[in-house]
C-alpha cells in the first residue's frame, strides 16, 4: 500500500511537529484533503509534499477518507504555509489547518459536494460599465512604474485623499486583463463593506469575494471554495485572506500597510503583510505596499531599493492637507484643562465648522466614560480583581467592565472599602467627551463611533452612512474613525489627549501615534473646495516635541529619517531582529522561573557566540490577565537567520522543559513582536 505524509491541526504545545505517515489505497496528490485517524478520532488532514517515513515494523494507520470533489490545493500554497510554520516557529499543522475554513474541516466527500453545488449562487454583482475617473499626473507615473516592473514589490507612498484606492482598482484591472486573480488586504473589518461596494461598481462583471471573521462559517468557506476554484477574480479581505488558495494569483494589495492589525496577536502571530511580500516572491505576483505613513521597515526596505517606490504627494483636485495647529494645553487655564476636555481654542474651532454647516471629527483613543472609578475619602480605584488593570466606568450601562478579560460589575453605589458614598471618575473616554461636547454645543448633532456602539451588526454601516449624509455635526470616535473613511463634509479634526505615547516604554509607540494623527489629519478637507479652510487641531502638553514638528508640516520622510537614525543607534528594528519568549502561569515566580530555565538552554546551545542576545524575563506591562501571571524574555540578534537558528534549536528543547515546570500554563515564542 503506498504511504501519504499528512499534516493534522496539532497544538503549539504538542510535540509533534511535521507531518504524519498514513496507509492510502492508492497514491494520492501533494495537498489533497483527507480524513485520518488519531488517536480516538477521525480528524482532517491535508497531504503533504513531504515523503512519508517508513519505519520497519511498524503498522501504519489507513487514511479513513478522500475529499474528492475538492481539487488538491496548490504547491505554492503548501510552501507559504511551511514558510510561515518555520519562520514563526510553529507546527505545519497548526498553520495550515487554521488558513482553512473551519466548516471544510467537518465535512465529508458527500456533504462537500453539495457545498460545491450551492457555489452556482455566487454571481458578479452586475450593473452598467463604470465610468473611469481621469488619472492624475501622479497615478499615471506610478501605474506605469508598477508596470514595467523591476521589482516584485512596491511601496505607494502617498498622502491622504492623493488617490491610492484607484491606482489599486487600475492594477487590479490589468491583473483580470492578463487572466490572474487579485488579493487586497484591508487592516480591519469595518474597512471592508465600503471597499467591496467600490470595487463592485467597478467591476459588475467579475465574481468578488470578501474573507474575514465577520463572516459566518458557511459564508467564508462558500468564499474560500470560490477562490480555491479561481471562480472569483477577487478576494477582499483581513490578515486572513494572506493564506487564501488562489490559483492564478498575479496582484496582492496590502491597503494602509503599516497597520497594526496586520500582526496577529494569537496562534502562529504572523504578519499578514511580511506573508503578502514572501508569497508575492514565491508565487510571481506584484505586490503593491499603500500607506500615507509606512511602517519605518517597509520604508528602510525602499529606501535600501528592495522595493520600487512610488510617491505620490499630492491631493486629488489639487486640495491641500489641512493645517495643523498645536494647542498648549500649558497656556490653558488649570481649571479648564483638568476638568474639561476642551480647550477654548477647540470649542471657538468647533463652533465655526458648526456655524458653517461643516462637520468635525473629534479623536479620542480610549472608550468608555472613564478609566477607572476613585473614591475621593480612601483612594480607592476600580480595578479589576482577575487582571492588574482597571475596569473602566461604562455610563450607558452604569457598569465597571475589564477591557482584558471581560469582568463586568454594576458600579457600586458607594466605595466598597469605606462606604463613600462619592464616587468620582477619573479621566475620560469618548463616552464622556460625547457628553461635554452635548453639552458645550447644544443644537449641535453629535455621534460616537467605537467598539462599544457598534458591536451589533450592521450599526457601523448604518452611523456611517448617517455621517456621510450630513446627519452629525460632531463626530468622535477613537482609531476607528481615524482611517480610510472619505468624509466630504469634514473640515476640522482635534485629537484631545494624544501625548501618552510620546513617552511610552514601547520603541513603536511614536510610530504608531504619528501614524495615526497622519491619518486622522487626512479625513479633513477631502472635498478640495473645502480643504483650503480644514485644519487639524492637536490638544497638547508638549508642543516642542519633534514628533509634532513632522506633523505640522506634514513631513514623513523627515519623521522616517530622525526615527531610523534613533532606531540604528539603539540596535532595534529594522536595524536589529527581535523575538519574544511569553511564559503564563500561575504565579509570576512560575513564569520566569521557567524562563530562566530557557535562557539557560539557550546558553548552552551558544546564543551569545551566534550573537544573539536575551535579556532577563520581566513581567509584561499588564502581568496579570484572568487570574494568569504574565511574563517574556526579550531575544535580540543583528542578523535574521542566526537568530532563526537558534530559535529552530531552542523550540524542542522548550517542550522538554515544560515538565519540570508545574506552575507554568502555557508558553509561546513571538517572532518580529510589534509590542515589547
Amino acid at each position: 500500500m503506498p504511504t501519504v505524509a499528512v499534516v493534522v491541526d496539532t497544538p503549539q504545545h504538542s510535540t509533534v511537529r511535521g507531518p504524519l505517515s498514513y496507509a492510502a489505497d492508492e497514491a494520492l496528490p501533494a495537498g489533497a484533503l483527507v480524513q485520518v485517524p488519531l488517536g480516538r478520532r477521525t480528524v482532517c488532514g491535508i497531504v503533504w509534499p513531504a515523503g512519508a517515513e517508513e519505519e520497519p515494523g511498524v503498522e501504519l494507520k489507513p487514511v479513513a477518507g478522500v475529499l474528492r470533489s475538492l481539487p488538491p490545493l496548490p504547491a505554492s500554497w503548501c510552501r507559504l504555509v511551511e514558510f510561515a510554520a518555520g519562520y514563526y516557529q510553529r507546527s505545519v499543522g497548526e498553520v495550515a489547518h487554521a488558513a482553512l475554513p473551519a466548516e471544510l474541516r467537518k465535512l465529508d466527500d458527500a456533504q462537500l459536494a453539495q457545498r460545491l453545488k450551492k457555489l452556482a449562487k455566487l454571481a458578479p454583482a452586475g450593473g452598467p460599465a463604470p465610468q473611469l475617473p481621469e488619472l492624475t499626473e501622479e497615478q499615471v507615473r506610478a501605474l506605469e512604474a508598477l508596470a514595467q516592473g523591476g521589482a516584485p514589490t512596491a511601496l505607494l507612498h502617498g498622502s491622504t485623499g492623493s488617490g491610492k484606492t484607484e491606482v489599486y482598482l487600475r492594477a487590479v484591472a490589468q491583473a483580470l486583463q492578463a487572466g490572474r486573480q487579485a488579493l487586497v488586504l484591508v487592516p480591519e473589518i469595518n474597512l471592508t463593506p465600503q471597499l467591496e461596494a467600490r470595487f463592485a461598481e467597478r467591476f459588475p462583471d467579475r465574481l468578488i469575494v470578501s474573507l474575514h471573521s465577520g463572516l459566518t462559517p458557511a459564508q467564508r468557506l462558500r468564499h474560500w471554495l470560490a477562490a480555491h476554484l479561481g471562480r472569483a477574480d477577487i478576494v477582499l479581505g483581513t490578515r486572513m485572506a494572506v493564506f487564501a488558495s488562489l490559483p492564478r494569483l498575479g496582484l496582492v494589495v496590502v491597503d494602509e500597510e503599516h497597520d497594526p492589525s496586520y500582526k496577529s496577536q494569537e496562534g502562529a502571530r504572523y504578519s499578514a503583510r511580511d506573508l503578502a511580500v514572501y508569497r508575492g516572491k514565491l508565487e510571481g505576483a506584484t505586490v503593491l505596499l499603500g500607506s500615507a505613513t509606512p511602517s519605518l521597515e517597509s520604508w528602510y526596505q525602499a529606501q535600501r531599493g528592495r522595493y520600487l517606490k512610488l510617491s505620490m504627494p499630492t491631493r486629488i483636485g489639487g486640495g491641500t492637507l489641512p493645517r495643523v495647529r498645536l494647542v498648549d494645553m500649558n497656556h490653558v487655564p488649570k481649571e479648564v484643562a483638568f476638568s474639561h476636555a476642551l480647550s477654548p481654542p477647540l470649542m471657538e474651532a468647533l463652533q465655526q465648522r458648526l456655524a458653517r454647516g461643516e462637520q468635525s471629527l473629534v479623536l479620542l483613543n480610549r472608550r468608555g466614560y472613564a478609566p477607572v472609578l476613585q473614591c475621593l475619602e480612601c483612594a480607592w480605584k476600580s480595578g479589576c480583581p482577575h487582571c492588574s488593570a482597571w475596569r473602566v466606568f461604562h455610563r450607558s450601562d452604569r457598569t465597571l467592565r475589564c477591557h482584558h478579560c471581560g469582568y463586568t460589575e454594576r458600579v457600586p453605589r458607594a466605595c466598597p472599602e469605606c462606604g463613600n458614598p462619592d464616587i468620582q471618575p477619573l479621566g475620560r473616554g469618548t463616552e464622556r467627551l460625547e457628553e461635554q461636547l452635548a453639552v458645550s454645543l447644544p443644537g449641535a448633532r453629535v455621534a460616537r463611533i467605537d467598539a462599544d456602539t457598534t458591536r451589533l451588526k450592521g450599526t457601523l454601516e448604518s452611523q456611517l452612512a448617517s455621517v456621510h449624509a450630513g446627519e452629525v455635526d460632531v463626530l468622535v470616535g477613537t482609531q476607528m474613525v481615524a482611517k480610510g473613511h472619505d468624509f466630504r463634509r469634514v473640515t476640522l479634526v482635534a485629537a484631545v489627549n494624544p501625548d501618552a505615547a510620546l513617552f511610552s516604554s514601547d520603541f513603536r509607540a511614536g510610530e504608531r501615534l504619528f501614524a495615526l494623527l497622519m491619518q486622522a489629519a487626512g479625513r479633513a478637507g477631502r472635498d478640495a473646495a473645502q480643504a483650503g479652510r480644514s485644519e487639524m487641531l492637536i490638544q497638547t502638553w508638549h508642543p516642542t516635541h519633534p514628533l509634532y514638528a513632522a506633523l505640522r508640516a506634514h513631513d514623513y520622510e523627515a519623521f522616517a529619517a530622525e526615527t531610523l537614525g534613533e532606531r540604528e543607534m539603539a540596535g532595534l528594528p529594522p536595524h536589529a531582529h527581535l523575538a519574544l519568549l511569553r511564559a503564563e502561569a500561575r504565579t509570576q515566580e512560575a513564569a520566569q522561573a521557567w524562563l530562566q530555565d530557557a535562557a539557560r538552554v539557550a546558553d548552552e546551545l551558544g546564543a551569545a557566540a551566534a550573537g544573539v542576545t536575551l535579556y532577563p524575563p520581566v513581567p509584561m506591562s499588564i502581568a496579570r490577565v484572568a487570574n494568569v501571571e504574565r511574563a517574556q524574555m526579550l531575544l535580540e540578534a543583528a542578523s535574521r537567520p542566526a537568530l532563526q537558528r537558534l530559535l529552530s534549536a531552542w523550540l524542542p528543547e522548550l517542550h522538554g522543559l515544560r515538565g519540570a515546570h508545574k506552575g507554568l500554563l502555557r508558553w509561546a515564542i513571538d517572532v518580529d513582536p510589534l509590542a515589547i
